[in-house]
C-alpha cells in the first residue's frame, strides 16, 4: 500500500503533538496567521495594540531581505505607538527560546498580488514562521522539494517578501525516508549552482556522526522546542560582511556544545579534532561567542602558533560578526586587553608567541 504525502504530513504534525507543539488546525490563510502572530506579540509585550499600530508594525518588520528579518528576529527592537511613546519590543523571547510559544500549522494559503501557494507543514514560534517543512511520496527525490521552494521564493510577489514568511529561518526537505535541511536566503545565495546542485544542504546527524536519514527520527532529535529554538538562536550564524545566513553542520554543533559543557562543568582540558576545511574556525567563532555571553567568564584566548593564523583567524571572525576582535599589534597592547573589562576585549586572537612574552 502506498503511503500518501497526506499520511505522512498528518504522521508529522502528530509526531510534533508528542513533542508539545501545539497544533492550529484554524490558521490557513494570512489573516488568521497575522491574528495569531498579534495575539502572540501583545502577550510577549505585555501590550495592546490598536488595529493602526498593528498594520504599521507589520509595514515596519516585514522585508524582502532574508538578512534583516533574521536581524530583526534576534534583537530588541522600538516601535513609535500612535502617542508618541516608544515600544521596545522582541518578536520572540530572546533570552530564554524555551520559554516561547511553539505551534505547528499545516496547509497555510498564502495569498499576495501574485502568490497562491499552499505550504505543507509550518513551524511557528511565538506566531512568528521560522521552519517550513515541504514533504513528498515515497519515490520521489526530496531535491524536487528543494526546487520547489525555490520556485516558490522567485516567484514576483511571493509570501516570503510581503508577509511574516519573511522570518522563515529553516527548510526542511523529506520524502519520509531521507530528510534534508538547509538556511534561508537572499537570492544570490539560494539557488542551484552551475551542476545544477544546490548547497549548502544539510543530513542531520548523531554524535557518532551516523546520519538521521528519517523523518520521524529528524523530528525528534532536531525539532524538539528547545533543540530547535538553539539551532536558530545559538547554531545558525548570520554571517554580516556576506549578508548571509549559515547553518553549522551536526559535527560542529556537537563540538561546541561538549566545548562549553567542559567549561560549565569545569571537567578540565580537551581538544577537537576537524578535517581541512571543515569549519574548524566557524567552530571555534560560535563557541568563543557562547563563552563570552557568560558573565562567569573573564577572557576568552583563541592562541594559533603562526601571524599569518593571526590575521586569518582575526579576519574570519570579523567576516562572521563585524568587529568582534582587533588586531594586537605589539605586546603592550595584548596585555592592555587582557587587563580590560571591556566586553570588546573578552574574545581575543594571538599568537602564542606573544601570549608568551605579554605574561612574561
Amino acid at each position: 500500500m502506498t503511503t500518501t504525502e497526506q499520511q505522512i504530513e498528518q504522521a508529522l504534525i502528530a509526531k510534533l503533538g508528542e513533542l508539545k507543539y501545539t497544533s492550529r488546525p484554524d490558521i490557513r490563510d494570512r489573516a488568521s496567521l497575522e491574528a495569531n502572530f498579534r495575539e502572540k506579540f501583545q502577550q510577549l509585550n505585555r501590550v495592546n495594540l490598536t488595529d493602526e499600530e498593528f498594520a504599521r508594525l507589520l509595514e515596519e518588520i516585514v522585508t524582502p531581505d532574508v538578512f534583516t528579518a533574521a536581524q530583526l528576529l534576534r534583537t530588541r527592537n522600538s516601535f513609535i505607538r500612535e502617542d508618541g511613546t516608544p515600544l521596545n519590543y522582541t518578536l520572540v523571547n530572546i533570552d530564554d527560546w524555551c520559554k516561547n510559544n511553539y505551534e505547528v500549522i499545516n496547509q497555510l494559503r498564502i495569498s499576495t498580488d501574485y502568490s497562491h501557494h499552499r505550504f505543507d507543514v509550518i513551524l511557528l514560534i511565538n506566531g512568528v514562521p521560522v521552519v517550513q517543512i515541504e514533504l513528498k511520496t515515497l519515490g520521489i527525490n526530496p531535491r524536487r522539494a528543494i526546487e520547489q521552494i525555490v520556485e516558490y521564493k522567485n516567484d514576483p510577489g511571493n509570501g516570503f517578501t510581503r508577509t511574516l514568511l519573511c522570518f522563515m529561518q529553516v527548510f526542511i526537505v523529506s520524502n519520509r525516508d531521507s530528510t534534508y535541511y538547509f538556511a534561508n536566503n537572499n537570492a544570490r545565495h539560494f539557488s542551484f549552482n552551475a551542476d545544477e546542485r544546490f548547497l549548502p544542504v544539510y543530513q542531520f546527524a548523531a554524535p557518532d556522526n551516523t546520519p538521521i536519514n528519517g523523518l520521524d527520527h529528524f523530528a525528534e532529535t532536531f525539532l524538539p522546542k528547545c533543540t530547535l529554538g538553539q539551532m536558530i538562536s545559538r547554531y545558525m550564524v548570520l554571517v554580516a560582511s556576506e549578508q548571509k545566513l549559515l547553518m553549522m553542520r551536526p559535527y560542529q554543533i556537537y563540538a561546541v556544545q561538549n566545548i562549553v559543557k567542559c567549561i560549565d562543568e569545569n571537567s578540565g582540558n580537551g581538544y577537537i579534532w576537524h578535517t581541512t576545511g571543515s569549519g574548524k574556525t566557524l567552530t571555534s567563532f560560535k563557541a568563543s561567542t557562547l563563552l563570552k555571553s557568560n558573565p562567569t567568564i573573564e577572557k576568552c584566548l583563541f592562541v594559533v602558533d603562526r601571524k599569518d593564523l593571526d590575521r586569518q583567524t582575526r579576519e574570519e571572525f570579523n567576516r562572521f560578526q563585524e568587529g568582534c576582535v582587533e588586531s594586537n599589534t605589539n605586546t603592550n597592547e595584548l596585555v592592555n586587553r587582557l587587563l580590560s573589562d571591556e566586553p570588546a576585549d573578552k574574545v581575543i586572537v594571538c599568537t602564542i608567541q606573544k601570549l608568551g612574552l605579554a605574561l612574561n
